[in-house]
């Protein structure tokens, strides 16, 4: 690491232009192909999977996706002669298109149904002749635009479909990455008091983050990445990228002030600091990575896409910083700073301030800290057990989306579950299977939770039959969950009883709900991983038994109580209102996992930059006391200030008014705050300072099978001058 931060110091020049070249260049590249992104919600061997098989090799035509044109009038009848040869003309346009396959009209006969009983609201099914991430969305965009040509004054027209949805993707802007960015700003000039210092963690995260989201539009056409994950990688790598230049930029400045020249204390920085940082994201990616376990194709695309942007960050960390500290050479500390080395010479910072009275206080009163800390994760905790995962529907959009418009005049002209009908898909052989299948529609037309059944049509002859319910409620809700099970469990069974029929629910609802069920029972093996791994990763690091076990609980108790925070705000609607995000509705079903994965990776950050400070006090005096006070003293200023920066990039993605997005930088940024502000600065330290000498007990036989690992060499890090110097080997994992 010496060796490539000091070639890379020297050769500053060089370094810029190979990023440069490298983010413009996939930046060309990624304009010239376009993105290809596609949202795979499909969940193998589930009877929805096995219903999308039959329909689409049934009915080939129906391969395609499809889109709603709704309009509802505010006088008369949408069957009045100005109402229905407007929108006639209109549907004959959209049905020209070549991307079209075909129109189903309210004022045709297939379409009789198609209009509300009060005869205000009717709709048109579009079928294309291409899936949603197969069109384009200009292609899409023009279906829109012929749609709301038909608008008057009296009649409102609106399009929702998944067509659609591609028309309304980034309406947002970046104005999320702008304020996150914004408010970093902020945090990092508190910090260093410099102008320059601030500015160098942003810089290196825009160019690794611009870089890696412009590699993800090429990623996404070898693989199947969902348009979600390029935001959910710009939350991420401006996250953690900000913090490891801040570990690094923290210090490269002490080293300054310890007397050492720019290149040296840049060479140092990136020799202990950066091999941290390498650590850190390691682990990050690790985790993210073992989203591919779960083997499910909307999560391998998110776990693809992010994992390559904390690459490119860790990347920009140990090879772009210190060509930018070159750049900089002393002005990283500030004139008062600087005016302050020149009068004073260089020496030692002694530990001041508010991490001194704290660290105090923890000492005095460990126990009640340990008991306020643990009551107060308890309480947020509660609301996890509430916990539902599901996909929410059309409903939750931003309200100016015309596929919210849309969902709405439906659900008002026929019924909230009409947004998500089922799909009872048969395989049906004889007359005796199709008369099973009738009286299976008559069953399920009776269930109470059902509004209505219509047998789609289907070819004389044809094995494959197709009957659509439509629930009463809406398809987030749980009693739409509940209408699934009761169909698989026990009506549907009962009707093929005594016949060679077979009847499998399908349909978008189902489908989502058959990936929250998977995801829901594949949670407690990825969590197991996750603790699993971060357990083995400390045992080795700090050579005890007691430490990681601590930090595999803590952990658990700050993922269960972040998890609280979301059902409360989201679940609950607490919050989703006011972040005009719909109401109240189920958590992501994929959201928990990701979470899992980074918040994992972080929490392993903290954890090793705090608990490496106080194993290395510990090697040095055996004194325990010492060294939970040494170690808190020494790096909750860095921890508080990175995570702080989290926070506030994390919280900044509530601006773009998608649910999915809000809920990822709500849970985020609570996950953070909990893991720095309560686990780290208050359990961490009080539940060391109780268990006294047992933090450090490891049985011999094992710590002689052990390897060792060494995150950063040993010698890198001076003792502070109020400890004699260390007479060990141990490895020493400081970031600081």
């Amino acid at each position: 690491m010496a060796s490539l931060s000091r070639w890379c110091f020297r050769h500053r020049l060089l370094v810029l232009l190979l990023w440069v070249l490298a983010l413009g260049g996939i930046a060309v590249a990624g304009q010239a192909a376009g993105a290809a992104y596609a949202n795979v919600f499909t969940v193998p061997d589930t009877e929805s999977d096995k219903a999308q098989d039959l329909v689409e090799s049934a009915f080939p035509e129906r391969a395609g996706d499809m889109d709603t044109v709704v309009w509802r009038v505010t006088d008369g009848s949408v069957r009045d002669a100005a109402v229905r040869d407007r929108l006639s003309a209109s549907l004959g346009r959209i049905s020209r298109l070549d991307t079209v396959g075909s129109v189903t009209s309210p004022y045709s006969a297939a379409g009789a149904s198609q209009i509300s009983r009060d005869g205000r609201t009717a709709y048109a099914r579009i079928t294309y002749t291409k899936t949603a991430q197969e069109l384009s969305v200009d292609e899409a965009a023009r279906v829109v635009d012929l749609a709301k040509e038909a608008r008057t004054d009296g009649v409102r027209v609106e399009v929702s479909g998944p067509v659609t949805e591609k028309t309304e993707e980034g309406q947002a802007g970046n104005i999320a990455e702008v304020v996150g960015l914004v408010a970093a700003a902020i945090v990092l000039y508190l910090a260093f008091g410099s102008l320059l210092a601030m500015l160098l963690p942003l810089i290196s995260a825009v160019f690794s983050v611009g870089t890696g989201v412009m590699a993800i539009e090429l990623l996404s056409h070898a693989a199947d990445v969902p348009e979600l994950a390029a935001t959910l990688s710009t939350l991420i790598g401006l996250g953690v990228g900000i913090d490891y230049a801040l570990f690094i930029i923290t210090r490269h400045r002490q080293g300054l002030k310890a007397g050492l020249d720019p290149e040296e204390a840049a060479v140092r920085a990136l020799n202990t600091s950066g091999r941290a940082v390498l650590f850190a994201g390691g682990t990050v990616c690790i985790a993210l990575l073992g989203l591919l376990a779960l083997r499910l194709e909307f999560l391998t695309g998110v776990a693809i896409a992010t994992t390559t942007v904390v690459v490119l960050t860790m990347a920009a960390s140990v090879t772009f910083m210190p060509a930018l500290l070159g750049w900089c050479g002393p002005r990283v500390l500030s004139r008062r700073e600087r005016r302050q080395l020149a009068a004073e010479g260089s020496g030692e910072e002694e530990p001041r301030g508010l991490a001194v009275r704290w660290a105090a206080f923890v000492q005095r009163r460990p126990g009640g800290l340990l008991t306020a800390a643990v009551v107060f994760l308890a309480v947020l905790t509660v609301p996890f057990f509430s916990l539902r995962l599901g996909i929410s529907d059309q409903g939750n959009r931003p309200e100016s989306n015309t596929t919210r418009q849309a969902y709405d005049m439906l659900a008002d002209g026929f019924g909230p579950g009409f947004n998500g009908p089922l799909q009872l898909v048969a395989e049906v052989d004889g007359e005796g299977d199709a008369a099973a299948l009738r009286r299976l529609a008559d069953t399920v037309r009776n269930d109470p939770d059902v509004a209505s059944v219509v047998a789609l049509p289907a070819r004389p002859g044809a094995r494959t039959a197709v009957v659509q319910a439509i629930p009463k409620t809406a398809p987030q809700d749980e009693a739409t969950s509940d209408l699934i099970s009761r169909l698989r469990d026990t009506t549907i069974p009962a009707a093929e009883r005594g016949t060679t029929m077979r009847v499998y629910v399908g349909g978008q609802t189902a489908t989502f709900d058959d990936f929250a069920t998977v995801m829901l029972g594949k949670l407690p093996w990825f969590v197991l991983i996750v603790v699993a791994l971060g357990f083995l990763l400390l045992l080795v690091a700090f050579r005890s038994l007691v430490i990681p076990l601590t930090a595999a609980v803590m952990n658990l108790l700050a993922a269960a109580a972040s998890f609280g925070v979301l059902v409360a705000l989201f679940q609950w609607g607490w919050l989703s209102g006011p972040l005009g995000v719909g109401g109240a509705g189920p958590v992501e079903a994929f959201l928990p996992t990701v979470m899992l994965a980074v918040l994992f990776g972080l929490s392993m950050d903290y954890q090793v930059f705090l608990v490496s400070r106080m194993h290395e006090e510990w090697v040095s005096s055996h004194d325990n006391r010492k060294a939970v006070t040494v170690g808190l003293t020494n790096t909750s200023r860095v921890i508080n200030a990175a995570a702080l920066i989290m926070i506030c990039v994390f919280s900044a993605f509530v601006f773009r008014d998608e649910r999915i997005i809000s809920e990822f930088g709500v849970g985020l940024a609570a996950a953070v705050a909990l893991d720095a502000f309560v686990i780290r600065t208050m359990l961490v330290p009080a539940v060391m300072r109780v268990l006294g000498t047992a933090n450090w007990w490891l049985p011999g036989r094992l710590d002689k099978r052990l390897p060792h690992l060494a995150v950063e060499p040993a010698g890198t890090t001076p003792s502070p001058p109020s400890s004699p110097p260390a007479q060990t080997n141990a490895p020493d994992l400081s970031a600081n």
